[in-house]
């Protein structure tokens, strides 16, 4: 989390976690979204959620079949909405 911008408020809203949940739940939550590969702050709540609920945290294994796959990774083109906006830029 850190490596990434902002990682470190995120970091720190998860560790701020403990001021209104039992610190082994959230410590079990993070430990629980780390293994999952999932390290972020909405995951470690989904966690702690469950673990607190009653709820099941075990995610079943899940294999897409081949047809799922992606071929080829999607790629963000804004440009096209300035096409349809006309092509004229307005100050904002």
């Amino acid at each position: 989390m850190l490596r990434k911008p902002g990682g470190d408020r995120k970091m720190v809203e998860i560790l701020s976690l403990v001021l209104h949940h039992d610190e082994q739940a959230v410590l079990c939550a993070v430990e629980m979204a780390l293994e999952a590969g999932v390290p972020t702050k909405t995951h470690v709540l989904n966690l702690l959620h469950r673990l607190v609920d009653g709820t099941p945290t075990d995610q079943p294994d899940v294999t897409p079949p081949s047809s799922l796959v992606l071929k080829k990774e999607p790629e963000a083109n804004v440009a096209r909405y300035d096409g349809l906006r006309g092509g004229t830029r307005h100050a904002s």
